[in-house]
């Protein structure tokens, strides 16, 4: 239960805008990308939710489990001073009811987030947008919890949501088996440019020893001669070893307005200057940048057409 976790830690989880959500592929991939967070205090889960026609965010935790958050961008969510929270979970997608979700998202999207309310279509042309306002929600329930609050250069806080103490060894379960480095030749995107330039820090996702995702924002510099991403110091805690890895870079307006985000899958490598990631893909979100309508509309029409396909599929499969 969530409820005898500390006031400051349980309005991180409410009041956040946006959350890291990271799940791990078939292939032992870590993925991550923000998404908004839903919880009221002493909920048992947070909940995190995607659209029919772009449901990987669910099918990835449906086959694993295992996954997590990070609250580590405070940007709108008006706490004054808060610290940055890891959450270690399990994951159950709940896709049972539709119609159910979709109303319980239409409710809380616009409660959460007052602005969007002027973004959303009327009730009847939303029949067009089915792939988005239909729902699959994944309701996590928080295993271990690390929370900073001295900065990412001290030692977390680790809370345990099962017990009214942290048990002692918990942070120490039987190692998983993990997917090491492919060694691809590098791949180098234009989006790429901005990490560095648009932003600053990243956030860095690995699988741990436990086999859970373990999370963390960190500096990024590029260096396009060995066409890697250098990254700065990790907090002490953080788990680093070579192996796939994941780079989220994004930033949204404090009411949500527009946000922006992308990814970067890859190789976790350590060498004379310290770690980096050797990019292999590039994968762009759903993304509504500072920009008119119009230019948002062209931007993403592609997307649509394709999150509509595959929320047709997504149907049928449950018809």
């Amino acid at each position: 239960m969530t409820a005898s976790l500390p006031e400051d830690v349980q309005a991180v989880f409410d009041r956040f805008v946006t959350t890291e959500y990271t799940t791990i592929d078939r292939r032992g991939q870590p993925i991550t990308w923000p998404v908004t967070p839903y919880y009221r205090p002493a909920q048992v889960t947070i909940d995190v939710t995607t659209g029919l026609g772009y449901p990987k965010k669910a099918d990835d935790a449906a086959a694993n489990p295992l996954v997590s958050l990070l609250f580590s961008d405070p940007t709108g969510c008006e706490l004054e001073d808060p610290p940055t929270v890891l959450v270690q979970g399990t994951a159950q997608v709940d896709d049972r009811n539709l119609d159910e979700n979709r109303e319980r998202y239409s409710r809380e999207s616009v409660e959460k987030l007052p602005a969007i309310r002027s973004m959303t279509p009327p009730g009847s042309m939303q029949r067009l947008f089915n792939w988005y306002f239909t729902r699959i929600y994944v309701h996590v329930r928080p295993e271990r919890i690390f929370v900073w609050r001295d900065g990412p250069d001290a030692e977390p806080e680790l809370l345990d949501t099962h017990m009214e103490e942290v048990r002692s060894g918990h942070n120490e379960e039987p190692a998983a088996a993990l997917a090491g480095p492919r060694e691809r030749e590098p791949l180098w995107d234009r989006r790429i440019e901005e990490l560095g330039r648009l932003y600053d820090s990243a956030v860095l996702s690995l699988v741990a020893p436990d086999g859970f995702p373990f999370s963390t924002r960190v500096p990024v510099e590029l260096d396009r001669d060995a066409r890697r991403i250098r990254l700065g110091d990790a907090p002490p805690a953080v788990p680093l070893q070579p192996g796939l890895a994941c780079l989220t870079a994004h930033d949204h307006a404090p009411d949500f307005s527009w946000q922006r985000n992308f990814q970067v899958r890859g190789d976790l490598v350590e060498g004379e200057r310290g770690w980096s990631l050797v990019p292999a893909k590039l994968v762009g979100g759903f993304e509504f940048p500072p920009t008119g309508a119009l230019a948002r509309f062209r931007m993403n029409l592609p997307k649509f057409r394709r999150f509509r396909r595959i929320a047709k599929r997504e149907l049928a499969k449950r018809s």
